[in-house]
């Protein structure tokens, strides 16, 4: 037999109602019987196209709120007849089943409709059975039976029906998606009913969002995918300009968002290789965006820029002499976008804050596996935080000590932030050594560093970090302490009249 399989019985039943009408019109015009039950039944006859009901077929009525509609042998003998196989097609031959030679379903988006929030039993009632019945059955039988499960392929069935049926090739790329497809909604309602522990077995799934021209190195494939639910976080953040998206790019924007949305007064970040270069917080978006460019001009270029304010005018007149790869933003003002569209390549990236939802477990890649682990949130309260020191912090000290330990949370391990007046004036980030860090930071902020505070995102492992903040003129240090040698540290900070904070916190970030 050949590959091509003519369409002459379709059973259509969606959710999503776009296109619907088009292929239904295509398939009644090819001469396709159309089945189908429910609102989708009743959306084609009002166009006025013929349709017969399922519970004609079935000569069964639909049963338990709806529960029970397409569940019956005249409807999957009809899907799994495999046309191949002789004594399948007499089968259902001798029980007055009619083959059925295409399958349109999409299930209820339970990821989008279903919430934490959403009562248990309205939850339950999201759970499709017969749709996913449906799909599997037909993805099983691809060799002789197509099965789509999205409104974008419609317009593949219909060109397909005036070349005399579907074939083979589609068949088996239209079952692909629609296993991808099971594979989510499943992992999707194994979410919700395991929310608790969101560790004891994970599904992972998502829709491709963009092929990437390479991945961290040109010789390296790549693509970005968007998680099923609610769209957030920078995968669903809208371009406005620029280039195409990069691996790296990607990486970048979630470190530079993450951090800028950190805070809740004006913020800005600039980050090179996943690491802030610059942060700083201001009075408006303008004074935050210089300070956290004053902070390393150079590192700067070529880097990201995160900010939790809308772009202004004034900010992009800032921009304007600086290579910068990408920015992103909860907004960009009309003037903001005319100045920066000069810049071509520059890339514009809007995600409004409330769509900036870090997800709750953080998966990693190893050979052979993956790592999971819930996201670290960096919200650490000062009043469960100790003095260890003689020497008290000073109010303006224990704003820029929590505004640099916020910093050092995200800045790639082992990390030192030197902060002054809410600036990153100093930054050493993924060194071996912590002391190599400290120094490097202090290096960075060179005469700035008189009179700033220093954060370490781990314990302080000996007292040579305290000298050289001493040597650098900072005047408090926060850290989590926990080291073997935490009195000789706290010892020297007492030696020097520094004040020394214990978070009890840390904060790793490979």
């Amino acid at each position: 037999m050949t590959d091509r399989i003519p369409i002459r019985r379709a059973l259509v039943s969606v959710f999503d109602k776009d296109g619907l009408l088009d292929l239904a019109r295509a398939l009644s015009e090819a001469g396709a019987e159309i089945v189908s039950s429910g609102g989708t039944a009743k959306a084609i006859a009002d166009a006025g196209i013929d349709v017969r009901e399922v519970s004609e077929v079935t000569g069964f009525p639909e049963m338990l709120d709806g529960r029970v509609k397409t569940l019956h042998p005249r409807i999957h003998g009809g899907i799994l007849a495999d046309r191949r196989i002789d004594e399948h097609m007499s089968t259902i031959a001798s029980h007055d089943i009619a083959p059925i030679d295409l399958v349109v379903s999409n299930l209820y988006p339970f990821d989008l409709r279903v919430t934490a929030d959403t009562p248990e039993e309205e939850a339950i009632e999201l759970i499709d059975v017969g749709g996913p019945s449906m799909v599997r059955a037909a993805a099983k039988n691809f060799a002789s039976v197509a099965v789509v499960v999205s409104p974008d392929e419609y317009s593949t069935v219909i060109a397909q029906l005036k070349e005399g049926g579907t074939n083979l090739e589609t068949r088996r790329r239209f079952a692909a998606k629609a296993f991808a497809v099971l594979s989510a909604y499943d992992g999707a309602i194994a979410r919700w009913f395991g929310a608790d522990d969101l560790l004891e077995r994970i599904t992972i799934s998502g829709e491709i969002l963009d092929i990437l021209r390479y991945g961290e190195n040109p010789h390296q494939r790549a693509a970005a995918y968007r998680l099923p639910g609610s769209p957030h976080g920078i995968a669903s953040g809208q371009q406005l300009q620029g280039r195409e998206l990069s691996f790296i790019n990607y990486l970048d924007l979630d470190a530079a968002y993450r951090l800028a949305t950190a805070f809740e007064q004006p913020a800005a970040c600039i980050v090179k290789h996943t690491s802030p270069c610059g942060v700083a917080i201001g009075a408006d978006i303008d004074e935050a965006y210089r300070l956290a460019y004053e902070c390393d001009p150079r590192s700067a270029f070529g880097g990201i820029v995160g900010l939790n304010r809308p772009v202004t005018e004034g900010v992009a007149q800032q921009m304007k002499p600086l290579f910068l790869e990408c920015v992103v933003a909860p907004g960009f003002e009309p003037g903001a976008v005319d100045i920066l569209a000069k810049k071509k390549n520059l890339r514009l990236i809007e995600l409004p804050t409330d769509r900036w939802a870090p997800d709750p477990v953080d998966v990693r890649s190893i050979s052979g596996g993956l790592l999971l682990q819930t996201t670290d949130p960096v919200r650490d309260d000062r009043s469960q935080m100790t003095v260890v020191t003689k020497r008290q912090p000073s109010e303006e000290e224990w704003v820029d000590l929590l505004f640099a330990w916020t910093v050092c949370a995200r800045v790639k391990s082992n990390s030192i932030v030197l902060a002054n007046n809410r600036q990153a004036i100093g930054i050493g980030a993924g060194q071996m050594s912590r002391v190599e860090a400290f120094e490097i930071a202090a290096r960075r902020a060179g005469d700035r560093s008189k009179g700033s505070v220093a954060a370490s995102e781990a314990l302080m492992p000996m007292p040579d970090n305290v000298d050289v903040a001493v040597e650098a003129g900072c005047t408090a240090i926060i850290q989590p302490g926990g080291s073997v040698k935490d009195d000789e540290v706290v010892a020297a900070a007492d030696a020097a009249g520094l004040a020394m904070v214990f978070t009890g916190t840390r904060h790793f970030w490979h």
